[in-house]
């Protein structure tokens, strides 16, 4: 978009001052239809964030991200190392999918479903507002020698600032090793559970750093996704922007002045009050453009609004619009490269939840056991050992389970087990196993066999393993 020729606020970020030093943003408290809609975003995002650990469906944890033990619960279905390509593919979905949003409509997804965002935005700032006071009232105080009334009030908001920064520490936890050893963990105690304490004091710790100092940093200088943004947008991509045609006319930006008449001296909407940088969380003036810092969170349109109902002028000169829209009025469309990417995003999750229908409730792995030759035994019966892994994906146990030899005539021994036996729910049951085949059934040193994992009389999974004999000489 149009510019201002002088572009040296493109240079350095706008949180930097000249000499290198954190400049602090005091952002206005926002307030205004985007600001309320936004709110009732966040309020069910937050519930949503909070909550995903502790619901359960089929037994199964909603969301769950354990990296340790290599399992993962997605909307309940749970996910195990022997399905990554599901967990892959279900990745893939999720940044296909923000990538088709930020084609379409910038950095929405930043403004609006960010966690780093919401937290920020809708709990500590709000925090922030209700203790120390609105912009001018924080900025008084940050220069305020430390009296009574600064240390109460820093003091308070940095209590409150902790207990919730350990409060989503325990729910980050909970997503990490699962809610039912969190509260077991609670439970037992901090002092049987030293280990996990420590990591919830780290957790906290990172968090009270990032949202008491760090805050708005985090998507300018920490984030990758911003600098997506010169590789994704184009002139139709939708974003928070500033329509400079109306707001600067011929002769630029000038104050209001009562009963003067704008339009005959050529200047242009924006009575440049600076309300929309005021508002502006992370610092930036919208009006120069398109820019890394901006998270497409709406306050400036809200407080831009509001000026332009007070002077009596159309209300969108900050807005949702794309370049083209701005110099050209052209309306938006669905242009081919969101077509490609709606084309993909769909091929994408009609993949996924055709496997998902498709994976059995049972993996079964026979694996011949590693440095072991065959066996030839009487009657010309050839013997090979094998291990098994079995792993039940669901929150049942599987009883009455048995291996059957489906592909040759033959017999097949489990050892220390009886020929049934159970799998836990979410478990793993391993074993050895031997099969016995006989010479004439077999057709060289290396044959392919399959074995059937049943329940009962129902098969429920198959799976076959490499079965060694003598070689032929023919």
């Amino acid at each position: 978009m149009e510019t201002p020729q002088n572009e040296s606020f493109r240079d350095s970020i706008g949180t930097i001052t000249e000499d290198g030093k954190r400049a602090w943003v005091y952002p206005k408290k926002p307030s205004g239809k985007f600001y309320d809609y936004r709110k009732y975003v966040s309020y069910f995002l937050l519930a949503f964030l909070l909550l995903s650990p502790f619901i359960k469906i089929n037994g199964n944890q909603f969301l769950m991200f354990n990296v340790l033990e290599r399992r993962f619960n997605i909307f309940g279905f749970p996910f195990w190392p022997q399905d990554f390509h599901l967990f892959v593919i279900s990745m893939l979905i999720g940044v296909v999918f923000v990538t088709l949003f930020t084609v379409s409509f910038g950095r929405i997804f930043c403004g609006w479903i960010c966690p780093q965002t919401i937290f920020m935005e809708m709990v500590f700032r709000r925090i922030e507002y209700w203790i120390e006071g609105d912009r001018n009232k924080q900025r008084k105080l940050a220069k305020q020698q430390w009296d009574a009334e600064k240390i109460r009030k820093k003091g308070l908001k940095t209590v409150i600032f902790i207990i919730i920064s350990f409060i989503i520490a325990n729910v980050f936890l909970a997503y990490l090793i699962s809610s039912d050893k969190l509260i077991e963990y609670i439970l037992e105690g901090p002092a049987e559970n030293i280990s996990t304490l420590i990591s919830l004091l780290i957790f906290t710790a990172v968090f009270y750093f990032v949202f008491a100092w760090f805050r708005e940093q985090v998507c300018i200088i920490a984030c990758p996704y911003g600098r997506l943004q010169g590789v994704l947008l184009d002139t139709k991509s939708i974003v928070v922007a500033y329509d400079h045609k109306r707001g600067e006319a011929e002769n630029g930006r000038k104050k209001f002045r009562k009963n003067e008449d704008r339009e005959a001296l050529g200047h242009g909407d924006c009575i440049d009050c600076m309300q929309c940088v005021h508002v502006c969380p992370t610092g930036i003036d919208i009006r120069n453009g398109t820019q890394l810092e901006c998270v497409n969170c709406t306050a400036c349109i809200d407080e831009c609004d509001h000026i332009m109902e007070s002077i009596n002028l159309p209300k969108g000169l900050i807005r949702y619009a794309s370049e083209e829209n701005i110099e050209k009025k052209t309306p938006f469309k669905i242009t081919p490269r969101i077509k490609g990417y709606i084309a993909v995003l769909s091929i994408l999750i009609g993949l996924l939840i055709g496997m998902l229908f498709l994976r059995n409730d049972v993996e079964a792995n026979v694996l011949r056991l590693p440095g072991q030759l065959y066996e030839h035994k009487e009657n010309n019966i050839i013997s090979n050992v094998f291990t098994y892994k079995l792993v039940n994906k669901t929150s049942d146990a599987i009883e009455d389970v048995s291996f059957k030899l489906m592909s040759h005539k033959g017999e097949l021994k489990l050892v220390s087990t009886s020929e049934d036996f159970v799998v836990p729910s979410q478990g793993i049951t391993e074993g050895t196993l031997f099969i016995e085949i006989n010479n004439s059934a077999l057709s060289g040193d290396r044959n392919k066999i399959k074995i059937g994992v049943f329940k009962g009389d129902e098969l429920i999974e198959t799976t076959t393993a490499n079965f060694l004999g003598p070689r032929s000489y023919k």
